[in-house]
């Protein structure tokens, strides 16, 4: 019964909230922006090149 409520947990947040848009937002900045007007960090505060680098920070994050 565990193995099934994990499962079943897991497709409802990928069906219904790991969207680049849910709720009818506006879609994310870039792909894979989950944030979804919820808490940014201060993303919005940071000037392009700065983005750019975090992204690539991140995507590269652990596969360097």
């Amino acid at each position: 019964a565990g193995l099934f409520q994990i499962i079943a947990f897991v497709g409802f947040l990928e069906l219904f909230v790991m969207k680049d848009s849910a709720n009818g937002a506006e879609p994310g900045e870039f792909v894979g922006d989950f944030r979804n007007g919820a808490i940014d960090f201060g993303w919005d505060t940071f000037d392009e090149e700065t983005k750019i680098s975090k992204r690539a920070i991140e995507l590269n994050n652990g596969r360097a």
